[in-house]
């Protein structure tokens, strides 16, 4: 069980993705600096307990229009080994465990672990301010035959319509919709091909919630 430690941290988790999120390809935010706020998300729990994990949903009212965006972070108490400096969003001071390296969780073979595992239904996602807290606003589905492939055997690439880890010999894809869309959730039919998903709820501008896809499992056919 993740603890929440509620606590001083410099930089801010906002103040790095301020940073880093014009950097990403599927960022649709103009030339000026984002406006973020924190618009909702959920936990994962490291089964070993030393890698925190958030699926954190930012709004920007700074580009042409207002957007939403899902970054799954993950925090370390030392660098990710084998990461490349692309997967780094930052480091923060931590008020209670220090210095703490920032990750992009797609390259992060703990948080993709525990995604598949929510997709599967082995996992719950925890509230993201409660500790041993479960998030019920967020949905999961799984109708493969077998279980997904491993975390070593997806790749992760940014694409400017979100993030995919693919997994070419199994024939499964793994789609993080960065940019937050409205609309299917789990009770509504998912697009074709889709053999997993999870989905939550996020805040819009307007005060009003909203409802949508976080992740989809692809699987192609005859693979």
């Amino acid at each position: 069980m993740a603890v929440i430690h509620h606590t001083t941290l410099k930089p801010t988790k906002l103040e790095l993705l301020t940073t880093w999120l014009p950097s990403r390809p599927w960022y649709r935010g103009g030339a000026g600096e984002p406006q973020l706020a924190r618009a909702g998300g959920f936990r994962l729990d490291d089964p070993e307990g030393e890698v925190g994990m958030e699926f954190v949903v930012v709004a920007d009212t700074g580009g042409a229009g207002p957007a939403a965006y899902l970054v799954p972070l993950t925090y370390r108490g030392a660098p990710l080994d084998g990461a490349d400096d692309d997967a780094l969003v930052g480091t923060m001071e931590h008020g209670v465990l220090g210095r703490r390296w920032v990750y992009d969780g797609c390259h992060d073979p703990v948080l993709v672990a525990q995604l598949l595992a929510l997709i599967e239904g082995r996992v719950q996602a925890q509230d993201q301010d409660l500790s041993d807290v479960p998030d019920r606003d967020v949905t999961h589905s799984f109708t493969g035959d077998g279980p997904a492939p491993a975390p070593a055997d997806l790749t992760a690439t940014d694409r400017r319509d979100g993030t995919e880890l693919s997994a070419p010999p199994h024939g499964t894809t793994l789609r993080l919709h960065r940019l937050l869309q409205p609309g299917i959730d789990g009770p509504a039919p998912l697009p074709g091909g889709t053999t997993g998903h999870v989905g939550g709820c996020w805040d819009l501008p307007d005060g009003t919630r909203a409802r949508g896809l976080f992740a989809t499992l692809h699987t192609t056919a005859g693979a």
